[in-house]
């Protein structure tokens, strides 16, 4: 993925807003009206919203008449995704080598708990 289309992306994501929308336009296409009615403001203020979402490849609008339904376009998330991806194995990888040196440690505060002699008993 080139780093450009990534940065627009994870820009388009940062406004909440934006996230709502995505969130529900997850549920199904819908209309910019239909959008609108969970935000206090305008439609021409929620179309600015969907401008980014859609440069960003994030979302797809069509055309049926008047009606101009928008609805998620997954490409750009699965982009995200993979991304990510390269991290998640890192950061899993890291905690599975910290859950063995916990084991090792526990097992040897085990051992010199249990294993110290007769504990000064005659």
């Amino acid at each position: 993925m080139v780093q450009l289309s990534l940065d627009t992306t994870f820009s388009a994501l940062s406004d909440p807003t934006r996230r709502a929308i995505l969130a529900r336009l997850a549920l199904g296409e819908t209309s910019v009206k239909e959008l609108a009615r969970p935000f206090a403001m305008s439609l021409p203020a929620v179309s600015k919203h969907l401008k980014v979402l859609e440069r960003a490849g994030l979302i797809a609008r069509g055309r049926e008449a008047q009606w101009r339904p928008a609805r998620i376009a997954p490409r750009a998330l699965k982009d995200i995704d993979e991304w990510l991806n390269a991290y998640r194995r890192f950061f899993d990888e890291s905690f599975d080598r910290l859950d063995d040196y916990l084991k090792t440690l526990q097992a040897k505060d085990a051992k010199k708990e249990g294993g110290g002699g007769d504990g000064g008993a005659k």
